[in-house]
């Protein structure tokens, strides 16, 4: 027992010389001791709110700005009109301790740029702009429609992960952006049907979250898997193709609007809400708030714009191969949306409003073929889209492999995953 005692008193020994050689403690001397901080300034961060009916003169007042020292921090700050900013913009304030005044003020200039404009004692206000970087991740959903897809996302993806706003924009994209020429997603769908989203989600240095793009996705319509890859063309823009290698894009999309709901079909014999009789309804009304972008739903030429009778302010437009659509009832028309102009397809023409024979905020869409209605939503899933070229094929075949093995269910099933 003794012995063992020796022993280990002994190897406490060798470790603490070896301790000491290790930190470097010889002759005496104890551990390096680092300096002391020192806090030279304090400060505290205020956050403020450009308020309805505000200039920035207000805002700045309640931060003791003003007169020459307001003129001067404006004139630093280029890269803001101050007679656009508007409500709810939200600037950061920085003082020194205890000072009446502050001597640094932030403000989001976007999503990719901050401004921050300083303070000097001797050189006045001064202003920078810098990027503001994100970190990007793929993420999964997957799961089985309830519902309706909007509701089965937005429930199936936790605020922590994209908020409200975010999965909304989502949902929106891979309806219109990447599946809006084949897809039609207010009858295509249903209950129990599978999909599987591969999405990127962006988070910025300041903590703030939002949706990227789709980069793939699986969906299940009546009884078919749908499927799409995303590679970007030679001008840098989002290409979807399906598991064939075919452009999922069309001459038509299905949708020229985002919209709540649709509160009218296509039929030959409709009772109209307003006229309180039954009469031919040959479009689709997607109800929608006042002010939503109108967009056009395939290239063509602007045939009329304006006022129109019932139709209230619309726009038709003339394509190829005998296909003329309409939009109605619009709160205004887009800028240089004139009768001869050329638009293309998701190019803004106008925005919903209730003007004409209307009810309530909407848009009324036509789709004339041959001097004929037809319904829209039956008309525009037509052909097939171009075949990506030779040059490109190994290069997708690769990308759709890494897609397809983030895309594949986990060994233990979730409804949601993180791909980091």
């Amino acid at each position: 027992m003794r012995r063992r005692l020796l022993q280990s008193l002994a190897g406490l020994a060798v470790s603490a010389a070896a301790l000491r050689a290790l930190v470097g403690i010889v002759g005496g001397h104890g551990l390096p001791v680092a300096p002391p901080i020192v806090v030279s300034t304090a400060f505290i961060e205020r956050a403020d709110t450009l308020r309805q009916q505000e200039t920035l003169s207000h805002l700045f007042a309640r931060h003791n700005i003003v007169g020459q020292e307001l003129i001067d921090l404006l004139g630093a700050a280029k890269p803001i009109n101050p007679r656009r900013v508007r409500a709810g913009q939200v600037f950061e304030f920085r003082y020194v301790l205890y000072a009446p005044t502050p001597e640094q003020v932030s403000v989001r200039l976007g999503d990719e740029e901050i401004l921050t404009l300083r303070r000097d004692s001797v050189s006045g206000w001064s202003g920078e702009s810098a990027p503001i970087y994100w970190n990007v991740t793929a993420r999964v959903a997957r799961g089985r429609i309830g519902s309706s897809l909007y509701v089965t996302v937005d429930n199936l993806i936790p605020d922590a992960v994209l908020p409200p706003a975010e999965r909304a924009r989502l949902t929106w994209d891979l309806a219109d952006g990447v599946f809006g020429w084949v897809v039609d997603f207010t009858r295509d769908n249903y209950e129990g049907d599978e999909f599987q989203i591969l999405y990127e989600r962006l988070e910025s240095e300041m903590g703030d979250v939002r949706f990227g793009r789709i980069l793939a996705a699986r969906i299940e319509t009546r009884g078919q898997m749908n499927t799409a890859y995303v590679m970007t063309d030679g001008e840098g823009r989002n290409v979807y193709y399906d598991g064939e290698g075919r452009s999922l894009r069309r001459a038509f999309k299905l949708y020229p609007a985002e919209f709540k709901r649709i509160s009218s079909g296509f039929s030959t014999n409709r009772f109209h809400p307003v006229l309180k009789t039954n009469r031919p309804h040959l479009g689709i009304d997607y109800a929608a708030s006042t002010g939503t972008p109108i967009m056009a739903t395939g290239d063509g030429t602007v045939i009329r714009a304006g006022r129109w009778g019932t139709y209230g302010i619309a726009v038709a437009i003339r394509h190829p191969k005998g296909v003329e659509t309409r939009y109605a009832h619009m709160s205004r028309l887009a800028k240089g949306i004139v009768s001869g102009v050329r638009v293309h397809q998701g190019q803004v023409i106008g925005y919903v409003g209730a003007t004409g024979l209307a009810a309530g905020p909407h848009l009324h869409y036509e789709f004339i073929k041959n001097g004929r209605h037809v319904d829209p939503r039956s008309a525009v899933k037509y052909g097939e889209g171009d075949p990506i070229s030779a040059s490109r094929r190994a290069d997708f075949e690769a990308l759709k492999a890494d897609y397809d093995r983030l895309l594949s269910p986990p060994s233990i099933p979730t409804v949601a995953a993180g791909l980091h």
